[in-house]
Formats: structure tokens, sequence, C-alpha cells
């Protein structure tokens, strides 16, 4: 796409923002809708005109990600004017992340998948841009590893920041510090043996390193930017009262005081304080009793601004009481809407919410503290009524081994809650990740077509404490599985749903799911379809054992294959191909670099060679997910004519 045609398309949206702004809430539609033909694909696979919004650090400007015609930009404007600044992600790469770094730059981390000692790998680059200039520098070295975004600390002026690469690939990592301008960068901690992770205080200095072996793990402190580091701890990755430690670590600049995210009472991780020189957990600063502290944030002060946790949708709880309070009017006013802070300024007098629901794409709006006033900002997809869709319900139920499993469970509107078609959608992850209540195109698109949706949050799934995230350990294929066929069972057994009318649907994780489900319990589903969906377990280890959590602290090996005797294989699809004797439909992004397109293919040929039933499809300059609405328009049209064929509703 040229530059004047991208330019010309920009001033559409900033049109359409500017209009979305103005527009009031359309009146909810009559009774009669409801019986009304469900939204074409087409309608649902309207993206939103921005995805992901950031705020600057001043509450002027936002950041957020678009896509037209096949191309993916990062764009930010004023608040105050419809001007939009575009910056392309370069062509073959996906978007992973960006964030603002001081008002006038914004740091962008793409992947994109490389030739890697005879195979493949997923290699991260750190790109720079100077919202004055439009000048791009990439933060790095040409001889780097794989990993080249690991932030550790970003200046507040956004002049420079700490970063954690590899000199080469036959290196521990080194810090650098990196001037953003210029992309200079000179190292400030040499790398240390087996030290696989570096932390820095809220001041920039790096105080923290932490060590992996094969059965433990090992915290190195120094007390201030002087001298080498101590050995604190070395802790087993069985012990139940200090393995949470790594999931939160922040040290207080100037002292030795911080804070940590540990389970030490209710198998809950909780905000604690936390003397990383004398490794003594302190007061509880917050917790929930059901649901885990996720993360929280800091003051400059080095005081907690605010924590966030998910039960049945995503929260924040202020320290501030009269931040606590103007949230609580804020909820209040939204009603029956759930309003979710999206991001806010550094002070956080502006703020950004989505409101939405289950059945409501909803809006992004701006909450300025100063006039006490929220105004939209956008409107995602204002031609999808709440009245039309299903709203979502929050459910519980055993599995066989008697651990309680929370998900969400979406249903037909105009039919009887009895006897229903069902599609089980397990999430990606999938360590650490869950699913909460909220609009979801693929869960709406498929209740609308007449089927009772199930979003199950399986053992290994985040927020739900320790002892559900250890049930997940060398779980994948084995009790993992039985989690979801469980959730058929319970619905079985409650009426709801017919046993001989079940499909799984998926992505990433989630299409491994679908696909193993049918390949190991052919007698209970009638049909997979998985989108990215790995499968083949040892060659995606591989490639990225990272994708699978964030917190590092276990070998991701150990984590998915439970027992070192155990082989990966047994429950690979790729491997099992020949056992496979229901249909499959099978899609792959092209540029996918967090599952890798050779997962898919080597899968489909295997089918194929064995004369198996499944349908394949690849998007052209889609990563792991589809951002094209022409696309996301083909995948519900194919999934519903597979469903259509194989699972009638």
């Amino acid at each position: 796409m040229g530059l004047g045609r991208i330019w010309q398309w920009l001033a559409v949206v900033a049109g359409l923002l500017s209009s979305a702004a103005g527009a009031q809430d359309s009146a909810s539609a009559s009774p009669q809708a409801v019986a009304d033909a469900p939204y074409d694909a087409e309608v649902f696979a309207r993206l939103p005109l921005l995805s992901t919004p950031k705020l600057s650090p001043d509450g002027e400007r936002i950041l957020f990600s678009t896509r037209r015609n096949g191309n993916l930009f990062v764009v930010f404007r004023e608040l105050s004017n419809q001007d939009l600044h575009p910056v392309s992600v370069p062509d073959k790469m996906d978007l992973n992340w960006y964030r603002w770094a001081g008002n006038n730059r914004i740091l962008v981390s793409v992947s994109q998948t490389v030739p890697w000692f005879g195979d493949e790998a997923r290699k991260s680059y750190l790109m720079s841009i100077d919202t004055t200039t439009m000048k791009i520098e990439f933060i790095g070295k040409a001889s780097q590893g794989l990993e080249g975004d690991d932030l550790l600390y970003v200046d507040p002026s956004g002049d420079w920041a700490l970063l954690s690469i590899q000199r080469t690939p036959y290196d521990y990592p080194s810090v650098f510090k990196a001037r953003l301008d210029t992309g200079r960068l000179t190292e400030i901690q040499s790398p240390s043996n087996s030290i696989w992770e570096w932390y820095a205080d809220n001041t920039g200095v790096v105080r923290v390193g932490v060590s992996y072996r094969a059965r433990n793990w090992t915290l190195h402190y120094r007390s201030s930017d002087q001298g080498g580091f101590k050995k604190l701890a070395t802790i087993s990755y069985d012990d139940e009262q200090r393995a949470g430690l790594i999931e939160g670590i922040r040290v207080i600049g100037g002292s030795d005081e911080g804070y940590i995210l540990a389970a030490p009472q209710n198998g809950r991780y909780a905000l604690h304080r936390y003397n990383y020189a004398t490794q003594a957990v302190g007061e509880r600063i917050f917790g929930h009793d059901q649901n885990d502290i996720a993360d929280f944030d800091m003051n400059a002060d080095g005081t907690v601004s605010a924590a966030y946790f998910t039960d049945d949708r995503m929260r924040v709880h202020w320290f501030d009481p009269a931040q606590q309070e103007m949230h609580r009017n804020v909820e209040k006013a939204l009603g029956t809407k759930h309003g979710q802070l999206v991001s806010r300024s550094r002070d956080g007098t502006v703020k950004l919410y989505h409101v939405g629901a289950s059945n409501d794409p909803g809006s992004y709006y701006i909450f300025r503290e100063s006039t006490g006033v929220m105004s939209v900002l956008v409107r995602i997809n204002s031609d999808l009524k709440p009245a039309r869709l299903s709203p979502s319900t929050y459910v519980s139920y055993k599995t066989r081994d008697g651990l309680t499993i929370h998900g969400n469970l979406t249903l037909p509107i105009g039919r009887e809650a009895k006897g229903l078609p069902l599609i089980i959608l397990p999430h990606g992850g999938p360590y650490g990740i869950r699913d909460s209540i909220g609009y979801e195109v693929e869960v709406q698109f498929l209740a609308s077509r007449g089927y009772a949706v199930l979003q199950p949050n399986y053992r290994g799934s985040g927020g739900y404490g320790d002892a559900h995230i250890k049930a997940g350990e060398g779980a994948i294929g084995r009790r993992m599985q039985d989690d979801l066929d469980d959730g058929m069972d319970w619905l079985v057994q409650e009426g709801i749903v017919d046993a001989k009318r079940v499909c799984m649907v998926g992505s990433s994780y989630g299409g491994y799911a679908a696909l193993w489900a049918v390949t190991r319990n052919p007698e209970r589903y009638r049909c997979a379809a998985s989108f990215a969906g790995v499968t083949d377990w040892k060659r995606m280890l591989k490639y990225d054992a990272k994708f699978l959590s964030r917190s590092g602290l276990r070998r991701f090996r150990n984590k998915v294959q439970g027992e070192e005797s155990f082989d990966l294989d047994a429950v690979s699809p790729l491997a099992q191909a020949q056992r496979l004797e229901r249909p499959v439909l099978v899609a792959q992004g092209e540029d996918d670099t967090n599952v890798p397109p050779k997962q898919a293919k080597l899968y489909v040929a295997a089918l194929k060679t064995h004369r198996k039933d499944v349908e394949y499809v690849s998007y052209k300059d889609e990563g792991h997910g589809l951002d094209d609405p022409a696309n996301l328009t083909d995948w519900l049209k194919r999934l519903e004519a597979f469903l259509a064929r194989h699972n009638p509703a």
C-alpha cells in the first residue's frame, strides 16, 4: 500500500474516531430482535479502529495498533486532535507489544522466525521511535541471542533504558544501558554463570539475578550498584513456601526493602513486603481469598499504588483511598456494564477504560479526574446490538479427581437450555493464562449459530492459586485434557447439552487441545477445529519453550513433560496422526512466530499420508491471530460450514 493510500485511509480513520466520540448509545434492540437472523460473519469480523490503546505518561496522547489491507501499524495521536501518526510494523514480523518511553518516544517489540542451528526459532527485536522526528532505531546487537526485548527499566524521561540481551547466542545475558535516541549500548552488567534473568530496582539499578539449574533456582542479590552479587538462597522448584518469590520481584531503590507476590498462607498469591537482604517475607499488603494477585504498580517513592486480580473479570484495587472511592463511583455509574481500567497517566488523573459486557463489544472511554467526566474515545463494533447476543455466566464444576474448575458458559438466546450442541473452547497458554467474562468474537459467533460454548479454566490456568498451577504440571494431554472432558460430562448431567453433539475448537494451546481431544477420545467428540495449534511438543519446546509461561521459574520441559521418562510423542497429534478418526479443520497464520507454521504443515501432511479427513487453510501476512477482517470473516465462515457438516446446531 503506497504512502498516499495510507494517509488517505488514516484520514478516514480519524474521521470515524471523531464521529464515534460524539455518538450516543443506540437504543436496546426490541424483543423481536432475539428472533432475527444471526449477524453475518462479516459483522462479527469488523475489528475495532484501534486495539490495545495506551495513554502517554502525561495523559495527553494515545498509542494503539491498527491494521488495513494486510498492513499492521502502531499509531499515536493527541487526544486533543485527530491527526494520526503511523509506524509500520516490518514485513514478515509479529507485533509483540508496545509502550511509551516518556511522552515523546515509543518502544515496539517485534519478532520473526529465524533459522537456528539446523532448525527454527523465534527471535525478538526492539524498536525505538522518536514521535517528534519519526526516526526509528533498532536497539540491540547484530550478534545477539534470540531475546532482544527484555526490558528491565525505562527512564521516565524516555532517554535511556536497561536491556538484558546475550552478546552472542553462546553467552549468558548481559545488561546494557541503551540510549534510545541513538541505539548506543553500554554494558553495565557482564554475564554471570547460569544467570538468565536480571531485575532492576525502581531507580534503574540492577539488583537481582536469578540462575536456573535442573532442580532448583538461585537468587543473587546486591544492596547497591557497588560490589558484586551474593547468593542469597537456592530454592527447590517444589518448595511450597518460597517458589512464588519469583512471581513478583520489585526492589525499592536505596534500600533492601521491596515487594513480592507469594502464597505462604492460603495458597493464593498475595502482595507482601519483602527484605531482600534477610529474605524475610513481611506484611501482607493485599490479597484475595479465592484469586491470585496478578500484578501491582509502584509509585516513584516506592509505595504501592495499585494491585490487579481477576475473579469473574479483571479488577483493580487502589491503595489511595480517594482513588479507590473514585473507582467505585465509576463502576456504580456503569451499572450492568463492566468497566476495565486499560491505561492511565503517570499521575493517575487521566484514565482509559473499556466499558462493555460479554454480549457487548463496548467502547473505550477517557476519564478525566479534573472534570469527573467520561467521554467516548471510540466504539468497537456499534453494528452488534447486545440484545441480539448471548450473555456469559461464570460457572464451576468438579473434576474426576476432585479439583474445582471455573469457567464461562454462554448459551444461545432464543433456545431452551436443554439438549444443546456444545463447543468446548479452551484458552491458549496454557500456563498462567485464563479466560474471564468479557466479549469474545468466536464465543458470540458460535452462540449465535445455536451452540452452547464452554470455556474451562483447566488446571494450570492462572489466577486460582499455587495448587491449581501445580496441578497442571506434567498434565498436558493427560489430566489437563480430562478437565475438558469433565466439563462436557457436567453439562450433560445438567441436561443442558447433548452428549452426542460435541466438538472442540481452540487457538494456540487450545488448538492443540482440540486436535488431541478427537485423537484421544473419538467416542466423545464429533470434530475439532484448530487455529495455530501445537501438534509436536518436542519440536515446540526446541523452538521456543518460553512461549508457555512468562515466569521462567521452572524448566519448561519439566512443566510440560512431567516425569522424565514420559515421551511427549504420546500426547502429540503429529506423532499420533494415524489414530485420528474424526474430521479436523486446521488453520495457520503464515507469519506466526509463536507457533511456527511448520507445526501445522507437518501435521496436515501426515494426515494426508494416512488419508484422514482434514481441511487446511493458511493465511498470508497473519501471525498468531487474525488481524485482517477479511481473513477473520473467512475463518468464521469456514468454521461455521465445518461445524454444520459435522455437528449441526
